[in-house]
């Protein structure tokens, strides 16, 4: 079933983008819950001409997430935590933690734009990745410390 996005799916697609998908996952989740349109060939000639007239705006947004990323380019982050006495933290660190420290440094990113690859259950340095847009993502070391 092809489908036309309305907004960004993790591990699916970016707004707008045109995906393949089961039958069941598309009609009993996607299209119900409006995260998405069938391609029908009509919406994806008003797809294709909605994208054409909103190309410079979708520049802009673009440079607006490149200069996000430039200014933390040079962010290197250290995040306290409560440790046990073999060395191992009470509760893991994750994108809320990189967040609450980008805050803390002065930048403000909203969460849900942050992942962290690898559970971080030990001290050590790691890193996080930052996806501002589809095309602009950063990535930032970060390094757990004892409190």
């Amino acid at each position: 079933m092809k489908l036309i996005l309305k907004e960004d799916i993790a591990n699916l697609g970016y707004k707008d983008d045109i995906v393949e998908v089961k039958n069941g996952y598309g009609r009993n989740y996607l299209v119900p819950q409006g995260k998405a349109i069938l391609a029908t060939p009509q919406a994806l000639k008003i797809h294709a001409e909605n994208l054409r007239q909103r190309a410079h705006k979708l520049e802009k947004i673009k440079a607006d997430a490149q200069s996000q990323a430039d200014a933390l380019k040079e962010v290197a982050l250290t995040i306290p935590a409560a440790v046990n006495a073999t060395g191992t933290l009470y509760s893991a660190v994750g994108a809320a933690q990189v967040a609450e420290a980008l805050a803390t440094a002065g930048y403000e990113v909203d969460r849900k734009l942050i992942s962290v690859k690898e559970v971080v259950k030990e001290l050590g340095k790691y890193t996080a990745e930052v996806r501002f847009h589809k095309e602009v993502a950063i990535e930032i070391p970060f390094e757990v410390v004892a409190e």
